[in-house]
């Protein structure tokens, strides 16, 4: 099975800017390892959009996957409580 590639959405760059370097490096490993499983167990499809939460630590991911591309695109990194607004 082919790795799938990562894309990051231009926002995204804001989103980090305000995480500590310690989550920070968790989260980009986490982010790594969607590039080999998309779907990881403990991920979650976000009801009526073709995207998809995963969790690390207090932070989320938000990303959409477009498999015949292979291509896993993160839309937002942000802390639980702010993801959605």
């Amino acid at each position: 099975m082919a790795a799938y590639s990562l894309v990051f959405k231009a926002s995204v760059q804001k989103d980090f800017e305000g995480i500590p370097k310690k989550d920070l490096r968790k989260i980009l490993s986490r982010i790594k390892s969607l590039a080999g499983e998309p779907r990881p167990h403990g991920c979650e499809k976000l009801t009526g959009q073709n995207r998809y939460r995963l969790r690390q630590g207090r932070y989320r991911i938000v990303y959409a996957v477009q498999d015949e591309a292979r291509i896993v695109i993160v839309v937002k990194v942000g802390h639980r409580k702010n993801i959605y607004r």
